[in-house]
């Protein structure tokens, strides 16, 4: 083997490394985070308390990431993505377990607000270490397989669902995410940091004026991110609730929908991905998300289970094929030396800006019914996000290093 050779394999194998690292932690992330998802029901009771105030618990932890992009963008800007990556899953998998051991409402509830700060940091640092390393015609497929971490961390859960949740209940759930935890930071330590990071690494005086510098494409980002994070969370997170209270499947049922789902999500975000390699970033998105507007009336109305689970796989096909497109996307325009704490704060505030619909679609499902409430609000946030999409920038195939 020569020595260029040499060199391009270990290139590719720190490349595959770095975004199975990124993918392991988001994926881990997502379980924990949809674990919770599904015990909504389960833990009102156990504490006396009533759905929506328990779905309280899931706005107040995606409330509090933009705290963790802040925080542990900031580090990994400057310090390097890796130990940070590393860091950032430690913590948030110590929260995961820790409330799995509360003992009432409000021990759940800080507890979840803790957790939040460990999620909200975990994708901006590990969306930028793999996009970094990633050669950059290969990025928008592995933009959308690092992002369906997230969607197979949903599968994981409702596979734990199923199997776990009938024997040993709510709190056996949420102990189980602490292993895979340990194997994200055995990737981690077989990655080296990109020469992206090393070539952009600046001082603290030059990275504050490049954050004011960049404010208006900052601001673009977070309302990009706001349209996506309505999107996404409004049709995943209350939709086992809306399978079990609305439609009347029980616990096995409700766990093979909702992973059926996440499969179509998965397909949904490489196949995305991979067309925006070659159709561009902003087509790409726009397409899925009004796909998906033609799919909410199956996805709500189907008569039958056959064709409710067609309407929910067709679903986060489309709503998850825009998202697999995020990570490449917003990478690519965010300066290089703000590329861990710009896209993942941005990604974050959005999050908090789209924090309520959990709650507000409980409020309404409890008044009305879930079918208008999830469906009413799908199409309004579909159209939302289209018109943002096609409003904004594209930096399709942009150079991370110097050439």
């Amino acid at each position: 083997m020569t020595r260029t050779t040499a060199t391009t394999v270990a290139v590719r194998t720190n490349a595959r490394n770095a975004v199975l690292a990124g993918f392991l932690g988001w994926t881990l992330d997502a379980f924990d985070f949809f674990v919770l998802v599904f015990v909504l029901s389960a833990i009102g009771k156990n504490f006396g308390r009533s759905i929506p105030a328990v779905a309280l618990t899931i706005t107040v932890t995606l409330a509090m990431r933009p705290v963790g992009a802040f925080a542990f963008g900031l580090l990994a800007d400057r310090y390097g993505r890796r130990l940070v990556l590393m860091a950032n899953v430690a913590f948030y998998s110590l929260m995961e377990v820790m409330s799995g051991l509360a003992q009432s409402y409000t021990q759940f509830f800080l507890l979840r607000l803790l957790y939040g700060i460990g999620m909200g940091g975990n994708w901006g640092v590990g969306a930028s270490l793999a996009m970094e390393s990633a050669p950059p015609k290969w990025r928008g497929i592995l933009s959308g397989l690092l992002q369906e971490g997230y969607a197979l961390g949903n599968v994981l859960a409702a596979i734990a669902y199923y199997t776990l949740f009938p024997r040993w209940g709510w709190r056996a759930m949420f102990f189980i995410g602490a292993a895979p935890g340990l194997l994200t930071m055995l990737v981690c330590l077989r990655v080296e940091e990109s020469q992206a990071w090393r070539e952009s690494r600046t001082d603290w005086t030059n990275y504050r004026r490049a954050i004011f510098k960049n404010s208006r494409l900052f601001l673009y980002l977070v309302a990009l991110m706001a349209a996506m994070n309505f999107i996404s969370h409004g049709t995943q997170d209350l939709y086992p609730t809306f399978l079990q209270r609305q439609r009347h499947f029980d616990v096995n049922a409700t766990a093979l929908i909702t992973g059926l789902s996440m499969i179509g999500a998965i397909l949904g975000g490489l196949t995305f991905g991979h067309f925006s390699d070659r159709r561009g970033r902003r087509r790409s998105m726009v397409w899925a998300v009004l796909l998906a507007v033609a799919a909410v009336p199956l996805w709500v109305l189907a008569p039958n289970q056959p064709l409710i689970i067609l309407g929910a796989f067709i679903m986060q096909f489309m709503v998850q094929g825009a998202w697999g497109v995020i990570p490449a996307h917003i990478n690519e325009l965010s300066p290089p030396q703000l590329r861990a704490f710009f896209p993942g704060l941005a990604y974050q505030l959005g999050v908090l800006i789209a924090s309520s619909i959990g709650f507000i679609e409980a409020l309404l499902g409890e008044h009305f019914s879930y079918t208008i409430s999830m469906g009413s609000l799908a199409i309004v946030v579909l159209f939302i996000g289209a018109v943002v999409i096609s409003a904004g920038p594209e930096a399709m195939g942009v150079s991370f290093v110097n050439e």
